[in-house]
C-alpha cells in the first residue's frame, strides 16, 4: 500500500512540474509516438471473466510509446506504453510504464528505463468478474523495439500478460504497424479510467488519481475528455 502512494505521489508531482511547463503539451507523456498495431489474442488459459482477455480474436488497435518526462533519446526516463482497442459503445484504453519488475512488490513501482525493451506493467489492478489482475507486457524475443522514440521500428512485438496471485498467463501478441503523423499523435487522448469495460476497469489509489489527472491534462491541451460514465 505504501508503495502505491508513493507511485500515485510520484506521478502526482511529475504530472504537475509539466503542467507548469508547458500550456498547450500534455501534462502526463508529452513525447510519443503513435503507430497503429495488431493485437491477437488467443485467450488466458485459465479464464479471468474478461472479453478481450479470454476470447480469441484479433484486433486492429492504435499504439502510443512514450516518455513520461520528455527526455531527450534514450536518456532514462518512465517509459509509456499505451494501446486503444475498440470495442462496442467505447474504445478500451490499456495504460502501461515501465516498471521494477513483475513480482508482486516490483509491478506496483515506475522505474525509468534507457530503452523501450523492457518491462511494462500496470502498477496498479484491473477488476474483472473473478477477482483482481494486473496487465503487463515484454518485447518478443526477436523483435527489439529500440531505445529511443526515433529508433521504434515497425513489426515489431510485444507480448501481453495477466497477473494474478503470482501467476502469468501471456494472452496475446501485440504488433506494431505504421507510424501516424506528428498531428494525430498530438490529438490522441487517453483515459484509462472512462475507456474501460465493466469486465476489466482499473481500480485503486493509482487509478484514482489518473481519474482526475487525464481529464486535467486533455483540457489544459485543449482537448474535450472523454465524458464520464461506462457504457456497459
Amino acid at each position: 500500500m505504501r508503495l502505491m502512494w508513493m507511485a500515485g505521489a510520484g506521478l502526482t508531482v511529475a504530472a504537475g512540474i509539466r503542467l507548469a511547463r508547458s500550456r498547450h503539451r500534455r501534462s502526463l507523456h508529452p513525447a510519443g509516438r503513435s503507430l497503429t498495431g495488431t493485437l491477437d489474442v488467443w485467450g488466458c488459459p485459465d479464464p479471468v471473466g474478461s472479453v478481450l482477455l479470454d476470447r480469441a480474436g484479433q484486433h486492429p488497435v492504435t499504439v502510443r510509446l512514450s516518455k513520461g518526462l520528455g527526455t531527450r533519446g534514450s536518456r532514462p526516463d518512465v517509459r509509456g506504453l499505451a494501446v486503444r482497442v475498440p470495442t462496442p459503445g467505447r474504445d478500451l484504453d490499456l495504460l502501461l510504464s515501465t516498471v521494477a519488475g513483475r513480482g508482486r512488490f516490483g509491478r506496483h513501482v515506475p522505474m525509468p528505463r534507457r530503452t523501450f525493451d523492457t518491462t511494462y506493467g500496470s502498477i496498479a489492478a484491473y477488476r474483472t468478474p473473478t477477482g483482481l489482475l494486473h496487465l503487463a507486457a515484454a518485447p518478443d524475443p526477436g523483435t527489439p523495439l529500440g531505445d529511443s522514440l526515433s529508433e521504434i521500428k515497425p513489426h515489431a512485438t510485444l507480448l501481453l500478460y495477466a497477473i494474478r496471485g503470482g501467476r502469468s498467463q501471456p494472452f496475446a501478441r501485440l504488433t506494431l504497424g505504421t507510424s501516424l503523423s506528428p498531428a494525430a499523435d498530438e490529438a490522441l487522448t487517453f483515459d484509462p479510467i472512462r475507456n474501460s469495460t465493466e469486465d476489466l476497469h482499473p481500480t485503486g489509489l493509482l487509478h484514482g488519481v489518473r481519474a482526475l489527472a487525464y481529464p486535467a491534462s486533455q483540457r489544459w491541451r485543449g482537448r474535450t475528455p472523454v465524458p464520464p460514465g461506462r457504457p456497459h
